[in-house]
């Protein structure tokens, strides 16, 4: 099975990375769906949407789950029925899980493509990214940034949250791999870790809340 990388961030929270290679029928061996989910998959149009969906199910068997495990509260955020935190994305090829026993956890993988250039005033001031020395290296930072504010944003899950108001994510370099983040919303403020990695012209990122002291 095409299981792209395992990331142990702790004895607690792990991430799952699948590429998506295999057909719809390979990929629907072994997988029960509850009847809400299979008649998700029977509406879904798209044949890669149906892959990516079934090669999700097979990274939560990795990590002990199956799909009568999962549900999805009024916000669409998932949720494991054990309490454990959950969190989910796909995008094109490539889909990954993040589970954690002990901290609300969010993921996001992002193409890097040219038109993040076209929307990046909604989501993050432009002018701090005109440092860097080329345009690859703008898309690189931004698509790192939009990933990260995609998993804040699931964490946090709540009606109004904006990304270009809300949420901060501080400066880093690509070497480090990491950096840290807020949000401060109707007052409130959290923070958040924030590690990411990049392969074959996409990039992984998953946030982690940090405990209150």
């Amino acid at each position: 099975m095409p299981l792209y990388k395992t990331i142990t961030e702790s004895n607690n929270t792990k991430i799952y990375i699948w590429k998506v290679t295999e057909s719809e029928a390979d990929l629907s061996k072994e997988v029960v769906l509850t009847a809400h989910c299979q008649d998700r998959v029977v509406a879904m149009k798209s044949e890669m949407h149906r892959r990516a969906f079934l090669s999700i199910r097979h990274l939560m068997a990795l990590s002990s789950y199956e799909d009568k495990d999962l549900y999805y509260d009024e916000m669409g955020k998932p949720h494991l029925r054990d309490g454990n935190h959950i969190s989910i994305t796909h995008s094109h090829e490539f889909t990954a899980i993040i589970v954690s026993k002990s901290q609300k956890v969010g993921v996001d993988i992002e193409k890097q493509r040219d038109k993040i250039l076209k929307i990046a005033h909604k989501f993050t001031p432009i002018e701090e990214y005109r440092t860097l020395a080329n345009t690859g290296a703008i898309i690189r930072k931004l698509t790192i940034v939009w990933g990260a504010k995609e998993s804040l944003y699931k964490i946090y899950a709540q009606n109004g949250l904006s990304f270009l108001r809300h949420i901060d994510v501080h400066d880093f370099s690509f070497q480090e791999g990491s950096t840290t983040a807020e949000i401060l919303y109707k007052g409130e403020l959290s923070q958040y870790a924030v590690k990411f990695l990049e392969f074959e012209g996409f990039t992984c990122v998953y946030a982690l809340k940090k405990e209150e002291d």
